[in-house]
């Protein structure tokens, strides 16, 4: 039996900046013990996660969503520190945190309705803007907060910014690496370009 295809929509992250996390998760992997670390290829900040989309829902999103972002501008983000989903004890995601952009809230909201529009029924948790570093906490001791924060701070002194151009369209293979192949781009302000 084949296995259901998962796709999302996410900001896309741009190469440059995925080099840089990923010279940061070398590092990361030296001091913090988790079994899953993400290929630099997958980092992104997920907008809308659709699970499995039939193609029809999925042609209505497409269009929803190019119609729905095409006059919005890029923006910039900046990654300000990093944290964790779980408790300190077990954490089951460690990622890195970008700082409160209400331009990234906006395409967010366009999106996800969008994809509602279309027929998703999507989750329903407050949007946390991330990017997701690691998973399956491999420790003997928890997590502590303030040692995430002088890592950070070590391994990226200066501010971190960088600028989101996409949104784009994943589709998830879960037995590759990189696991995420992008179906669609759809850039930010189409209609000025």
């Amino acid at each position: 039996m084949e296995q259901q295809t998962h796709f999302f929509f996410a900001v896309k992250i741009p190469e440059e900046t995925k080099l840089i996390i990923k010279n940061h998760i070398e590092k990361l992997k030296e001091v913090i013990p988790f079994s899953r670390w993400v290929h630099h290829e997958d980092l992104h900040i997920t907008l809308a996660f659709l699970g499995y989309a039939p193609t029809s829902m999925r042609d209505a999103a497409v269009n929803n969503v190019k119609e729905a972002i095409k006059a919005m501008d890029p923006l910039t983000l900046q990654i300000t520190k990093l944290g964790f989903f779980g408790s300190m004890e077990a954490p089951r995601v460690f990622w890195a945190d970008t700082e409160e952009n209400d331009a990234l809230q906006t395409v967010r909201k366009e999106v996800f309705l969008a994809c509602e529009q279309a027929g998703f029924q999507l989750e329903t948790r407050p949007f946390r803007p991330h990017i997701t570093l690691a998973r399956k906490w491999n420790g003997a001791i928890p997590l502590q907060r303030d040692v995430l924060n002088d890592l950070w701070d070590r391994i990226q002194p200066e501010p971190f910014q960088f600028e989101v151009r996409d949104v784009v369209l994943y589709k998830t293979h879960l037995n590759k690496t990189p696991k995420y192949e992008v179906v669609r781009v759809f850039p930010l302000n189409s209609v000025k370009a």
